[in-house]
């Protein structure tokens, strides 16, 4: 064997690893030229971008902008556990609040003792669950059936069971857009204060400009552009919205002609 072929690898190898090893250590998802379409809908077009352990990121942008399908692009090709909250909550109606909250750990316990908890929650698991729901101003919901609860009321649920499931990712599609204002802000406090690195879906602009560090822009399934918060500007929002805007006026237009 010639070895002219084996210097060629070994050189071609050599490159791989120190190109492999340029990479920052701590990046938690890499997505490049992610295309995702559903049948003739093109939901993301060619979105290239990197997510480091830590980062505090928002993804906003107007309604069908791409937020949720990113969201749960990313969700499926992280390598690592992370906490998910649905923008349909995924609860089960039949049960308390509290145990849903418990089936944040359901899979980090033994049958028997999901069971035992299921007739009567023990102690400890009280100790653990009832801060969380005391955090989120809903301690006397702790035993109501969640069937029986607001959509704010269950949105917030949802929210406990993710941080209470106690990974580091914790990732969320619209986690405050059923929760009074007032309230809205401790929910994403507890979301940002529990969880090493958040990625969440945020309609309301002024909650990712307060809560997180970077600011990821869609329209029409493409990034308008990726920031720190501090960095954007009035003007880049405005640019941003400005077609929603201009549907809501031609529509609120449509409705008064109508009268």
């Amino acid at each position: 064997m010639s070895e002219f072929p084996v210097l060629i690898w070994l050189s071609t190898y050599g490159y791989l690893l120190n190109y492999m090893d340029s990479f920052p250590k701590d990046v938690l998802i890499r997505l490049v030229q992610q295309r995702v379409a559903y049948e003739n809908n093109v939901a993301l077009k060619n979105i290239s971008l990197e997510i480091n352990r830590g980062e505090k990121v928002a993804l906003i942008g107007p309604s069908g902008a791409g937020k949720t399908t990113l969201l749960r692009t990313i969700y499926e090709q992280l390598a690592h556990p992370s906490s998910f909250v649905h923008q349909q909550y995924a609860l089960v109606p039949q049960l308390s609040a509290l145990h849903n909250i418990y089936i944040g750990r359901l899979d980090q316990h033994s049958t028997f003792h999901n069971l035992l908890n299921l007739i009567k929650p023990q102690k400890h698991i009280l100790e653990e669950i009832l801060p969380l729901l005391r955090a989120l101003g809903m301690k006397e919901k702790a035993f109501e059936k969640v069937g029986a609860l607001s959509g704010g009321q269950q949105q917030r649920v949802a929210v406990a069971r993710a941080i209470y499931r106690g990974e580091a990712i914790f990732l969320a599609d619209e986690p405050v857009s059923s929760v009074d204002p007032h309230q809205a802000g401790t929910v994403m406090e507890l979301i940002m204060q529990n969880a090493e690195t958040v990625i969440v879906s945020l309609h309301a602009v002024e909650f990712a400009l307060n809560y997180a560090e970077r600011i990821i822009a869609l329209r029409e399934g493409e990034v308008q552009f990726d920031l720190p918060a501090e960095a954007v500007t009035p003007t880049m929002l405005k640019k941003l919205y400005e077609i929603e805007e201009a549907s809501r006026s031609a529509l609120g237009e449509l409705r008064r002609e109508g009268e």
